[in-house]
C-alpha cells in the first residue's frame, strides 16, 4: 500500500525582521500538534535566514516581489510551483489581499487567515480578528494554529536556533572582533521611521558607561543605520565599535547571541536578541510594548510616559519627541543593571 502524502503547511510570513520571528510560535504550535507535518515558510529573502534558524521549517521559499509589488505574472509563476508541492494548507500571516493571492492561485485547499484586505474568497478559513482578546500580534499569528479566531493555548515565547561555533569565530575573525570582555550589543536603527529611534548622543553615553563597567560595544545595524551608528561612534569617543552596514541578517544574528547584553530600539534585532535569549534592554517611544514587546523573560521595557505615546507614527507629530528626548541615559543605565541581574 503507498504511504499516505504529508500534510504540507506553507506559512505566507511578513515582511518585517521582527514579525518574522514572532511568527516563530505559531511554527511551534503547528509543530507540536501535526508533529508529521511538513512545515515550509514563503517571505521575502531579507527575512528567510531568520526562518532558516527556526527548528520547525523544513524548506524555505524566497516571494520575489518588492514591499506593495503587485507582479501578477510572478505570483502566477511561483503558483504554478507550488501547486506542484500539494499543500494541504496555507496560514497567511500578512493582511493584504496580494499576500492571499498566491495560495489563491496555487489551489491549496485550506487558505486561513484573518479577514484583513478585501480577502473574502482568497481566503476559505477566514477569521475575525477581536483586537481585545489578541492584543499582541504574536498572539494573532499563534491563533491561526488553531481551528478559531482565538486562541486555545498559551502561545509560547520565539526561539531561534544559534549559529555553528564555526561559524561564529570565522565572523569574529573576519570583523576583527574578539570576546576578552563582557559585550554590550547596541542596535540603535529601526527600519519604521526616526520616532522609534533613541537620540545618538544618548547611546553614545551609555556605550561610555558601558566601557566603565568593563564592558565592550558593538554597535550592530543595516546599512541604512550607518549613519546614527556612525554619529554614536564619533561621540563615544572610542568607546563603541561600528559594524553598521558590515554584517548580514545572519550574521548580525551570530554576533548578537554573543551578548552579555543588547539595548535596542524597537525593532527586528530587538525581537532576534529576544528569541536568542540575550537579556535585553528594549527602548519603546512612539510605538507600545503591549502590542510588540521583546518576547523573552530576560528583557527589560524602557520607556519615557508621555500622553502622546504611542503615536505609531514614524515621525513625531507633534515636533517635540519627548517620549525619546525625555528619556535620559541614566534612565537606561538602571535599565542595564535591571536587565544584567535577570537569570
Amino acid at each position: 500500500m503507498a504511504s499516505a502524502s504529508p500534510d504540507r503547511i506553507l506559512i505566507v510570513a511578513p515582511s518585517w525582521v521582527g514579525d518574522m520571528v514572532m511568527a516563530q510560535p505559531l511554527c511551534a504550535l503547528l509543530h507540536a500538534r501535526r508533529p508529521d507535518a511538513v512545515i515550509d515558510v514563503l517571505a521575502p529573502a531579507w527575512v528567510l535566514p531568520l526562518a532558516r534558524r527556526m527548528a520547525e521549517i523544513t524548506d524555505v521559499i524566497v516571494a520575489p516581489f518588492g514591499h506593495g509589488q503587485f507582479a501578477l505574472s510572478a505570483r502566477r509563476a511561483l503558483a504554478t510551483t507550488l501547486r506542484e508541492r500539494r499543500y494541504r494548507q496555507a496560514i497567511v500571516l500578512p493582511n493584504s489581499w496580494k499576500s492571499a493571492l498566491v495560495p489563491w492561485l496555487a489551489g491549496i485547499g485550506r487558505r486561513t487567515g484573518f479577514t484583513g484586505e478585501f480577502r473574502y474568497g482568497l481566503l476559505n478559513d477566514a477569521r475575525r480578528l477581536d483586537p481585545v482578546r489578541l492584543p499582541r500580534m504574536v498572539d494573532r499569528f499563534a491563533a491561526l494554529a488553531g481551528d478559531t479566531a482565538a486562541p486555545d493555548t498559551p502561545t509560547p515565547l520565539p526561539v531561534l536556533q544559534t549559529a555553528p561555533p564555526a561559524a561564529t569565530k570565522a565572523l569574529l575573525e573576519r570583523l576583527g572582533l574578539n570576546t576578552d570582555r563582557p559585550i554590550a550589543c547596541f542596535c540603535p536603527g529601526a527600519e519604521y521611521g526616526p520616532a522609534k529611534r533613541w537620540p545618538p548622543a544618548y547611546f553614545a553615553e551609555l556605550a561610555r558607561a558601558m566601557n566603565a563597567r568593563g564592558m565592550q560595544v558593538w554597535l550592530i545595524g543595516a546599512d541604512k543605520d550607518t549613519e546614527p551608528c556612525g554619529a554614536i561612534a564619533a561621540a563615544a569617543g572610542g568607546a563603541c565599535i561600528d559594524l553598521a552596514g558590515r554584517t548580514s541578517l545572519d550574521e548580525a544574528a551570530d554576533l548578537l547571541g554573543l551578548a552579555a547584553l543588547v539595548v535596542t530600539n524597537d525593532s527586528g534585532l530587538m525581537h532576534v536578541a529576544a528569541a536568542l535569549g540575550r537579556p535585553t534592554v528594549a527602548i519603546f517611544g512612539s510605538s507600545s510594548p503591549d502590542f510588540t514587546p521583546p518576547l523573552s523573560p530576560r528583557a527589560v521595557i524602557a520607556r519615557h510616559p508621555v500622553p502622546c505615546s504611542p503615536c505609531f507614527e514614524r515621525i513625531c507629530p507633534l515636533g517635540h519627541f519627548d517620549c525619546m528626548n525625555r528619556l535620559l541615559p541614566a534612565q537606561l543605565v538602571a535599565a542595564t543593571e535591571e536587565a544584567l541581574a535577570l537569570p
